[in-house]
């Protein structure tokens, strides 16, 4: 079968600085896809590379087997696009809005699809109000029904719940997966590791390379060693002496807690060697128990591999 969108050895380059370097990854139709990382990492240069807005110096692009910059018009009609910032009219309504969008790509009789989308977005009762009116998790929702209306059969998302509120953000991945199962493909970009995993599959990027791809359960489960959470009655976790403690392979702090990773089979022993230098150190509340690594752990785990590779 044809990847719904296809990157093999993508590059590209903005002045001095290499956004993308030899990505390549598949996604396949029907598939929710996260592209993952922090800022800097490539991920809105992929997306707007993958709806034919930016070209690819270097590496093969496809979009159902066609490349998206030369045959643009030709997969407009089968690519929804939804950008990090609003960029509707702001002086039009609801229903406006998506009138707009759906006559530019030529949809005629939208007025039952539009009607639909309102309906799923819970957007019917405002659909007379002007879209600067609107507030931030509406706006996306209206974006996203002016992204639906012409039916592609890939969505392309960046970031599609930057900046908006944890309620609107469930509103949201709600209303994606109702289109994930009608068979609508998903690609988006996201900076939150959380919602990664909802995702099929990710790729993890960084400074425009891919760390990993693979199912977000796998990633965790291949991270090497043993992971240990390690809390104290302390605002901050004391990394440096827990990074002192045998048999402690890296530590990384979150919030009030640390993350240790140690050895295959060497937890119970490194356990009872950090609540002993904890003591020794003058430290109470002392608690250590073996953790499920999340993504971040993964992430952070990757990013020291490959800093170890180049040194």
């Amino acid at each position: 079968m044809t990847a719904a969108l296809l990157f093999d050895r993508v590059s590209k380059q903005y002045g001095a600085t290499r956004a993308l370097a030899d990505v390549s990854f598949a996604v396949e139709s029907g598939e929710m896809f996260g592209l993952i990382g922090p800022d800097g990492a490539g991920k809105t240069t992929s997306i707007r590379i993958g709806c034919g807005l930016l070209e690819a110096d270097g590496g093969r692009v496809a979009v159902f087997g066609r490349d998206p910059a030369r045959d643009h018009r030709t997969i407009t009609g089968e690519v929804g696009y939804l950008s990090q910032r609003f960029s509707l009219y702001g002086d039009l309504s609801i229903d406006e809005n998506i009138a707009f969008f759906a006559e530019i790509h030529g949809v005629r009789g939208y007025q039952a699809a539009r009607d639909r989308l309102l309906e799923m977005t819970q957007l019917t009762p405002f659909r007379a109000r002007r879209a600067d009116m609107l507030s931030g998790g509406m706006k996306q929702k209206l974006a996203l029904a002016c992204t639906l209306v012409h039916e592609p059969r890939m969505l392309l998302l960046d970031e599609p719940t930057t900046g908006v509120d944890p309620v609107s953000r469930r509103e949201f991945w709600k209303l994606l997966s109702e289109f994930l199962g009608r068979g609508l493909t998903i690609v988006m970009s996201t900076p939150y590791l959380d919602e990664a995993e909802r995702c099929a599959r990710i790729a993890l990027l960084h400074e425009g390379r891919v760390l990993a791809i693979d199912r977000p359960h796998v990633l965790q489960e291949h991270l090497a060693g043993q992971l240990l959470e390690v809390t104290v009655a302390a605002v901050r976790p004391p990394v440096a002496v827990i990074a002192g403690v045998g048999g402690v392979l890296d530590v990384q702090p979150f919030g009030d807690r640390a993350h240790v990773r140690v050895a295959d089979g060497q937890a119970v022993a490194v356990s009872s060697a950090i609540s002993e230098a904890l003591r020794a150190n003058a430290f109470t509340g002392i608690a250590v128990r073996p953790i499920v690594p999340s993504l971040e752990d993964v992430f952070i785990d990757l990013i020291g591999a490959r800093g170890s590779d180049r040194s």
